[in-house]
């Protein structure tokens, strides 16, 4: 059985938008795995519009760093990277709150905190600015992207959160303490094709922080990003900075 049509006001309220056409709003928050379970269902999924998003937002987002800072082309590229990476547009996603109105499967459904699911919620981001393109332009699109993505970035300078999580806990440490962290796998469960790790990173014998993935390497990020904030380093430069704006 297909669902009515939802009431999207609430949402195109969040989005700063209401659709001329909200087929493609309906398009967009649709995902691959629902029609394969509802064959008959009369929109397609979100796949274009999120390969149309994504280039829609890569440019907004580039421009903008180009006229903005006068920084070199590496500084933009780390910076554009963690504005558009699928953490950051999945959390952006949930503050938007349009999961409600995603069409999954009921396996989909059922698996909220996933990396899959991370990455459907980043994806519907950017199929929803593809949407926001073809409804009404760049005079639709640009707004959005500036008000819920780009407002990030002020942040991800301040704290560098643009900067791998190991290096940034490692150089700070070995600043600040001359020590060289260390990681420990505490757990690991789950079948073989679905693992998860439990690692701890040390400073000497004394745990800092846990953090846990579907990989070693990835528990150790996420160690080390739980260590920053553990140890009140987020903000701290080991290295003088100058982000100048053009």
């Amino acid at each position: 059985m297909l669902p009515e049509q939802p009431d999207f006001g609430p949402l195109e309220e969040r989005l700063g938008h209401v659709f001329r056409d909200r087929s493609l709003l309906q398009q967009a928050l649709t995902h691959r795995s629902y029609l394969n379970e509802h064959p008959d269902y009369d929109q397609p999924h979100n796949e274009r519009l999120e390969f149309l998003g994504d280039a829609v937002l890569e440019l907004v987002v580039t421009e903008h760093l180009y006229t903005t800072y006068a920084n070199p082309e590496g500084d933009l590229t780390n910076w554009r990277a963690a504005l558009v990476n699928a953490k950051t547009l999945a959390g952006i996603a949930k503050t938007l709150e349009f999961e409600p109105y995603l069409l999954l499967s009921k396996g989909e459904a059922r698996d909220k905190d996933s990396k899959a699911r991370m990455y459907i919620l980043a994806n519907a981001i950017e199929a929803i600015i593809g949407a926001l393109y073809l409804d009404h332009g760049m005079e639709a699109a640009e707004p959005f992207i500036q008000k819920t993505i780009l407002s990030h970035l002020t942040d991800i300078i301040e704290k560098e959160l643009y900067v791998d999580a190991k290096s940034k806990f490692q150089e700070t440490a070995q600043e600040l303490l001359g020590i060289t962290p260390t990681y420990k796998v505490l757990e690991e469960k789950g079948p073989d094709h679905a693992k998860e790790f439990t690692v701890g990173v040390y400073l000497d014998r004394d745990l800092v922080a846990v953090g846990r993935g579907s990989s070693k390497q990835e528990a150790q990020v996420a160690a080390a990003d739980a260590g920053l904030d553990a140890k009140n380093w987020r903000g701290r430069s080991t290295a003088t900075k100058n982000h100048t704006k053009g």
